[in-house]
């Protein structure tokens, strides 16, 4: 006859032996749809958001968007369903304001893409349209390669080809059309 210890011991020893053998069974990854590269897809989402860019804790852009799409392979942020940025001086002092229809952050140096129709208002009430246009967060210039119509309290200028600072005071057009007041 048995002992206690040892039908307890026996008893258990099965039940150890089932525990490992199902702890040793070949796990199941998950299924990913298959074609699609987890790279293609975004690491973050999210609608009727804000992103604040700064430099050394100075204000520079606050970009407002419908929906954004944050990818990190390449370091990319996409911005789509209506773009608004508020740019910002030195001084944090509001200098324009950009609309678009979609715009790209780069996640490396925060410069800023738009795209579709892009339209800049100063403060001064200069006011430029294109199909492009982009931001450099370094200089706080804007640039285009693309056809741009600018107007202004005093004249109303058309070219191919742009550079300014955001405020839209000092620009620079390669190719000009257009006409001016003169007093």
């Amino acid at each position: 006859m048995m002992s206690k210890g040892a039908m307890k011991r026996l008893f258990a020893f099965p039940v150890v032996l089932l525990l490992w053998l199902a702890g040793c069974e070949e796990k199941i990854k998950p299924s990913v749809l298959p074609g699609i590269d987890s790279k293609s897809i975004p690491q973050q989402e999210s609608w009727n958001s804000t992103i604040v860019l700064s430099d050394s804790g100075k204000l520079k852009a606050v970009i407002f968007a419908g929906y954004i799409q944050k990818y990190d392979t390449p370091s990319e942020t996409w911005l789509r369903q209506g773009v608004k940025v508020y740019f910002y001086g030195d001084s944090a002092k509001h200098t324009s304001t950009l609309t678009s229809d979609e715009g790209r952050v780069d996640g490396l140096t925060n410069n800023l893409e738009a795209s579709g129709t892009v339209v800049v208002l100063s403060d001064d009430s200069t006011r430029l349209r294109s199909e492009k246009l982009f931001w450099d967060h370094a200089t706080q210039r804007i640039h285009t390669p693309e056809y741009v119509f600018i107007t202004s309290p005093r004249e109303q200028v058309q070219g191919k080809g742009f550079e300014s600072d955001q405020q839209l005071r000092n620009y620079r057009i390669f190719r000009v059309t257009g006409q001016a007041k003169s007093e």
